[in-house]
């Protein structure tokens, strides 16, 4: 596939596809699929067309921020712990009516005990949702959470009913008209409340997306040749492709990304029991060297937290930051030697060029202290295993729960106290206490911010970098246009 990718070079430079037919494109994973919501979802091109035909009470707009989803309209009362929703006049695929009462009883299956939704850990603080009129809902909770919009603007918390291909998904703001092998073609939802008297139902081919799932070489490559506009779900491990392609600058966009990238220690198992020889561990590696043999300039990280968010203390600082590298090496290295046995480490990751680059630069930090190391797949047991993770909001607990798998007892205490806090002064202290116990823990190695990186045709002038490093497919072209 590198081979291809270089005899497509020279059909490289500045976008030049008509501004005519449907938007294609190429979503970095497996076909898309409709999938239930309440349930992990798999991969972005899944995530991106649940988003597309599934919208939830709010959703996310181009540039990352709050707009209105299922509900047209929104008040915060009661110091926070109530949010009231007026929906608008939705449908499902088949015509039918979005009701208050289905409303409210998806949304309670998606944070009910039990739910595999990745976002319910997040959403305890909800005490109760409850229908107040045909039109209208409460999310009653038990302590305020400012965050709690950007939460249900997720694909995750979509509204969401199975059935076939047509009358599966949700109330828009697109429709899947068909199906093609690991392609569909998505058309914007006619809404009544939202169009004019006298529209038609018509729509241009332009206001048409096919959504295509397929391995980021083959992505790249279709773009390449001026056969889609539009690539998304990049991240560091395909990076490396990029430069092969030599794709024209103005077309190459990366997201300010926010969130984990960095090795939960997964094992805490001989060597890895001891906190101190953690904490040496993560002061041994050279995080400036491990990015750059990926992406030069990619910004690395020594702490959990890039910033206060709502902790009531700016991010705590490990011990071995106050070290110079060398006395890091040093002390990593008497300790490997003094455990009394060959140490040897597996260091899960997944497939791809970046992170076989990435591997090779943690491999050679850990035999300069004396540690064997081996790579082995994501899921397969190993000592270190590598998070990378946008995070969905912004509040430093996500940060330390996340970064939390396993920690210590004092470390899971503090956390669950910070979540369970009846104020937000209390939650801001607890927070700033979880996170000086998880310094101390050393439960995670950070190494940098998540790499997000998107190819942009020329015709699609919506396309915003955003923090989320989210682009919903209904939010690419210019409206004007």
């Amino acid at each position: 596939m590198a081979f291809g990718l270089a005899l497509t070079a020279t059909l490289a430079g500045c976008d030049r596809r008509p501004d005519s037919g449907p938007v294609v494109a190429s979503a970095i994973g497996t076909a898309p699929r409709l999938a239930d919501p309440s349930r992990t979802l798999p991969n972005t091109p899944t995530r991106l067309l649940l988003d597309a035909t599934a919208e939830g009470l709010v959703r996310f707009d181009a540039s990352g921020q709050i707009e209105p989803g299922l509900a047209e309209r929104w008040i915060v009362i009661d110091q926070g712990t109530s949010y009231i929703f007026r929906l608008r006049d939705g449908q499902w695929p088949d015509g039918s009516a979005v009701t208050a009462d289905q409303v409210v009883a998806q949304l309670r299956r998606q944070i009910a005990p039990g739910s595999r939704n990745p976002l319910a850990p997040f959403l305890t603080a909800i005490d109760e949702i409850v229908t107040m009129t045909p039109q209208v809902i409460e999310v009653r909770l038990l302590r305020p959470r400012p965050d709690l919009l950007k939460l249900f603007a997720q694909p995750e918390l979509a509204l969401w009913r199975s059935g076939g291909i047509g009358s599966a998904g949700g109330a828009g703001p697109m429709r899947i008209v068909s199906a093609a092998h690991r392609s569909l073609l998505l058309r914007p939802a006619f809404d009544r409340t939202r169009a004019d008297p006298e529209d038609h139902r018509t729509t241009r081919p332009e206001d048409d997306v096919r959504l295509i799932g397929e391995r980021a070489a083959r992505a790249i490559v279709r773009f390449v040749a001026r056969d889609s506009d539009y690539v998304t779900g990049g991240t560091f491990t395909d990076w490396p492709l990029l430069s092969l392609a030599q794709v024209a600058p103005a077309n190459l966009r990366l997201d300010p990304a926010v969130g984990l990238f960095g090795f939960a220690i997964a094992s805490r198992d001989g060597f890895l029991a001891d906190p101190g020889n953690r904490a040496a561990l993560n002061g041994a590696i050279d995080r400036a060297a491990v990015t750059a043999a990926v992406m030069p300039g990619w910004e690395t990280a020594e702490r959990i937290l890039p910033e206060s968010l709502d902790s009531g203390a700016p991010p705590a600082i490990p011990g071995w930051a106050l070290l110079s590298p060398e006395q890091r090496i040093a002390d990593a290295q008497a300790r490997v030697a003094g455990f009394g046995a060959p140490v040897r480490m597996r260091i899960a990751l997944p497939p791809g060029p970046g992170a076989t680059l990435l591997y090779g630069q943690m491999a050679a930090a850990l035999y300069a202290i004396g540690i064997t190391p081996e790579r082995v797949a994501m899921t397969a047991p190993a000592e270190l295993r590598l998070v990378d993770q946008v995070a969905p909001y912004d509040s430093a607990r996500w940060y330390l729960a996340t970064a939390c798998a396993p920690c210590g007892d004092e470390a899971r205490a503090a956390l669950i106290a910070a979540r369970d806090a009846p104020t937000m002064a209390d939650r801001a202290r607890l927070i700033g206490q979880a996170d000086a116990a998880l310094a101390v823990d050393t439960a995670f190695i950070p190494i940098a911010r998540p790499l997000r990186w998107s190819l942009v045709a020329l015709r699609l002038r919506q396309w915003r970098p955003n923090t989320r490093a989210w682009h919903p497919l209904n939010r690419l072209r210019d409206d004007t246009n």
